[in-house]
């Protein structure tokens, strides 16, 4: 790492690394002790529990497969399944090693938010590294380590590439070479290689020079995405996972939405929490990169702004963000550190202290604030997973016959507890359907063609094809009540 950061100045502490470790334990254990108040422990995400089923399957089974003997192209992020795999392998699965690489993942984050500030602000020389801290216990980010998915290490990835170029570091090689990583944990890391590459242009001076980075952060790169093409046409017959397709088709009708209510929804989710305060930051710290021509820092907040606007038009914001949660520690990095430039400089005259004062304050307990509100979110998310897909799956592998065919939505639960045949109507492992993933009619031809038995999903999912189908199994979970009755049903097909 240290490579990458060039120049690196002002290292932090063995005492401000405990520190930061300190608070990261501390932060995941009040989500842990908020799930065991609601409910009990668990993930927020029923995607979770995919990614899970394929580690389980890689460590003891050596296959990359959702359904054994059935290879897969259906993880998003072969990296952190992979890496999730290591937690069978040392029995520590599915909960402490998933957590522990969660909260791994934002300590690491921490310091390098805190490094870069100490790097960028030479007036910052704090007793505590309240930067990092800032970042730890942001309660997005918080929520993406202990989610259980792969979101947080995408995050980590291209904080430290785009901090990188913040501080103008020239290492591209090193920098390609963390983009190519970056794909292997989602898709679309491929977007970091647009400011790299504009980097090397207006980092450089000349053209031999340009050629020189370009030519490193494209060999750099392609060393590791060709192997990540190539395991995805090996698995899957493409050259992306299956998810990359299905997401998009499945929400075709998002994109349909007027751009205005889009809008609204990614600045409701962005902005929910300590984030609105960093508004004023994050313009003023643009403005002075604008004057100073510090084009690390307008890259980093153009990818990051572009990475969420992105997602705006072809996915949903929703589930407090998860699709733009990559985006937001570099956003909310660059808010911070015009907080603290902002506390060194004079331009309110005599009045700073109290300008300053303000800022911080209301920052800091609008942040722990949030870290409430945050776990209790978290634990009522864990609560609905755990008393819709989870129950639902155990009910299943309890109650079905050993034979039967299931037609499921959301798949991850009933992978995990459960060993029926499966149709994905989503598309992950059963990519055949995703050309017609919201036609109900032609599911219905689907699903018989296949002799399904039983469809798993939503009440209000399908309200076509449940018509006259007898009911063998409805949940009875307090959360679902409470957003509107809508449960996770067994239907007999036949």
């Amino acid at each position: 790492m240290r490579r990458v950061f060039s120049g690196f100045a002002n290292p932090l502490s063995r005492r401000d690394l405990i520190v930061l470790g300190v608070a990261t334990l501390i932060a995941g254990i009040i989500y842990l002790v908020a799930c065991l108040l609601v409910f009990r422990i668990g993930f927020p995400l029923d995607d979770t529990w995919i990614h899970l089923t394929f580690a389980r399957n890689l460590a003891q089974h050596g296959e990359w497969s959702f359904r054994l003997g059935i290879p897969s192209a259906g993880s998003t992020s072969p990296l952190w399944s992979a890496l999730l795999a290591i937690g069978f392998l040392i029995n520590l699965e599915p909960y402490i090693w998933t957590y522990f690489l969660g909260l791994l993942t934002m300590w690491a984050l921490g310091v390098i938010s805190e490094v870069t500030a100490r790097r960028l602000i030479s007036t910052y020389q704090p007793r505590l590294p309240w930067v990092g801290f800032f970042i730890i216990v942001e309660w997005h980010l918080l929520w993406a380590a202990m989610s259980g998915m792969e979101t947080l290490l995408h995050g980590l990835i291209a904080t430290t590439i785009l901090a990188a170029l913040m501080m103008n570091s020239r290492r591209y090689l090193p920098l390609g070479l963390l983009t190519g990583v970056s794909v292997w944990v989602r898709p679309d890391g491929l977007t970091l290689l647009g400011p790299l590459v504009l980097a090397v242009i207006l980092f450089e001076k000349d053209t031999p020079a340009r050629l020189r980075g370009l030519l490193q952060v494209f060999i750099g790169f392609g060393a590791i995405f060709f192997f990540y093409l190539l395991f995805n046409l090996l698995i899957g017959d493409t050259p992306m996972p299956n998810t990359f397709y299905a997401k998009q088709a499945e929400y075709a009708e998002w994109q349909q939405f007027p751009i205005t209510y889009r809008l609204s929804e990614l600045f409701l989710q962005l902005l929910v929490g300590p984030s609105f305060l960093l508004i004023p930051g994050i313009i003023m710290w643009t403005v002075k990169s604008i004057q100073t021509r510090s084009w690390g820092s307008l890259l980093a907040l153009t990818w990051s702004v572009g990475y969420m606007l992105l997602y705006l038009m072809r996915l949903p914001v929703y589930q407090h963000g998860r699709y733009i949660m990559p985006a937001m520690p570099i956003f909310f990095l660059i808010g911070i550190l015009a907080v603290v430039e902002f506390s060194s400089a004079k331009t309110f005259g005599r009045y700073q202290w109290l300008a300053t004062t303000s800022w911080n304050m209301s920052l800091t307990m609008v942040t722990l604030l949030f870290v409430v509100l945050g776990a209790r979110a978290f634990a009522r998310d864990v609560a609905f997973i755990e008393q819709e897909m989870v129950a639902t799956a155990k009910w299943v592998f309890t109650n079905l016959p050993p034979d039967a065919v299931l037609a499921v939505h959301d798949i991850g639960a009933l992978g995990y507890f459960d060993d029926h045949v499966l149709i994905d109507l989503a598309g992950l492992i059963t990519p055949e359907v995703i050309p017609f993933i919201r036609d109900e009619e032609r599911l219905t031809v689907y699903l018989n063609e296949k002799e399904a038995d039983y469809l798993v999903a939503f009440s209000d999912l399908y309200p076509a094809m449940i018509v006259g189908k007898a009911v063998d199994f409805e949940t009875n979970g307090t959360i679902a009540a409470e957003m509107g009755d809508v449960r996770l049903t067994v239907y007999r097909w036949k």
